[in-house]
This record gives structure tokens, sequence and C-alpha cells, in this order.
């Protein structure tokens, strides 16, 4: 439910092309992705978004070569400021106008990005350890772009500051429903109390970040956690839950 085929610095990786050999990297994403394939993984989600180096031509390239299918995402990864071209345009800035990153983040889902026809299926956002005038505007833009399509909402946020309640707080105040977010990063703590309120909000919790390490691999869950899940007495239902019926809820349209 949390998978990053590629993160980069785009304007970085340009300028630096002895560091970068694309179709080796291709190759490498290629092996990396057939392992899960190979372990019955059918569907990963891919919430890279613009400020993390997101295109979806490579991750296409990628998948023309992988049976798995892969969910990808619109929405504007910043921990603190929006980029010029939004600090400059929309409501209340030097050039004014509506709030065009609601309107990016609509034609993502209903028409593709960045003219390829590719569709994204979910809006993401992220807050640190607190809430900056660019993460709240670039948050209440997701929510809006949320209650124009329906698309449902991925958070990254820091579980050390408990910042998934202050995410919750803006999105609900924009009248989104809860039920529709996973609170990303939210493994990062085993404080039982943060955790409850999360869920007692409404929101799922997104364990995403569990067992990730310098040598991290996408078969981690298959190999390792749910051997071990298994004989300790979480039942094959409870698994099923996680791993397919909660995915498959969090994209199904909400029901009038």
């Amino acid at each position: 439910m949390h998978e990053h085929v590629f993160v980069l610095s785009e304007e970085l990786r340009q300028s630096i092309p002895e560091n970068w050999d694309e179709q080796l990297r291709i190759d490498d994403a290629v092996t990396r992705l057939t392992a899960p394939a190979e372990a019955g993984v059918s569907t990963i989600v891919d919430p890279t978004v613009i400020g993390l180096g997101r295109d979806v031509r490579r991750v296409a390239a990628v998948n023309e070569r992988v049976d798995l299918n892969n969910i990808v995402a619109t929405g504007l990864y910043t921990l603190a400021d929006v980029p010029d071209y939004f600090r400059y345009r929309g409501p209340g800035t030097l050039l004014g106008g509506p709030e065009n990153m609601t309107d990016l983040f609509v034609r993502e889902l209903t028409e593709g990005i960045a003219g390829t026809g590719i569709k994204a299926a979910f809006l993401k956002c992220a807050i640190d350890d607190e809430l900056t005038p660019g993460v709240e505007r670039a948050m209440r833009a997701v929510a809006q772009a949320h209650l124009r399509t329906g698309a449902p909402i991925t958070v990254r946020t820091s579980a050390h500051a408990q910042t998934g309640l202050t995410a919750q707080e803006i999105l609900r105040s924009e009248g989104v429903d809860l039920g529709a977010v996973v609170i990303g990063h939210s493994g990062d703590t085993s404080e039982p109390d943060y955790l409850h309120r999360l869920i007692d909000n409404g929101s799922y919790l997104g364990m995403d970040r569990f067992g990730l390490d310098i040598l991290w691999h996408y078969t981690h869950l298959h190999d390792h956690v749910l051997p071990a899940l298994l004989p300790a007495g979480v039942t094959q239902a409870q698994l099923d839950a996680m791993l397919v019926d909660n995915p498959r809820r969090y994209f199904s349209p909400a029901k009038s």
C-alpha cells in the first residue's frame, strides 16, 4: 500500500548524468518488482508525487515488463513551502487567482498525468513535525480535490510528533470523510493511545515502513513477516483484511 519505485531529485539527476544510467535503473526496478509478483502480489500503491521526482513514463516502462499493477498518485510532497509556481499563484498570492494546485490534482485524477493519459487514483500530501503555511495549503488543496473527485488520500506524517492528528483536523475541517484517509508512517511508533485516536477518528493506519532499512526489498512481508505472524496466532482472515480487503475498500467509491 506504500511503495516507491523511484524517488529522485530530478534537477540533480539531470545535472549529474554520470550518476544515472536510465536503462540500468529500469532493469533494476524490473528485477526488484518481479520478485513480489512471483510471490503473489498483484498490485502495489506508489505515492510518489510532485516533489519526489515522479515520472510516470519511467514507471510505465517498468510496468510493461512486470506482471504487476502500480497505482499512482497525484498531490504534492512538501514539508515546508510550496514550489514557487504555486507560491506566486493562487488565493492571497502576488498573482492571485483560484487554487490551481487543486485544479492540477483533479486533472491528473480525471484526465491523466503530464499528457500520458495515465490517471492517478489517489491523493498524497505530507506533514513533518509542524504545520507550516505551505504544508497546510497543499493539504487543503488535496482535500478540495478529494471532495471534487472522491479520490482517497494518503498523508505522510510524523508519528513521533503525532502530526497524523493535525492532518486529520485539517482534512476534516475541509469536509473530508476521514474513512477515505490513510495516515502514513503510523508504524513508526508503538504508542497505542496515539494509534487508537487515529483509528477512532475513522482513518486507516499506514504501517508502511515496517522493516524498512538500508537493505529493504519488496518481498520482506512475504519472506519474513507473514511466516512469523501465522504461527503467532494471526489468522489468514486477518491477513487478508490487511492486505486485500482494506486496500480494496480504500479504493472503492463511497456509497451514497
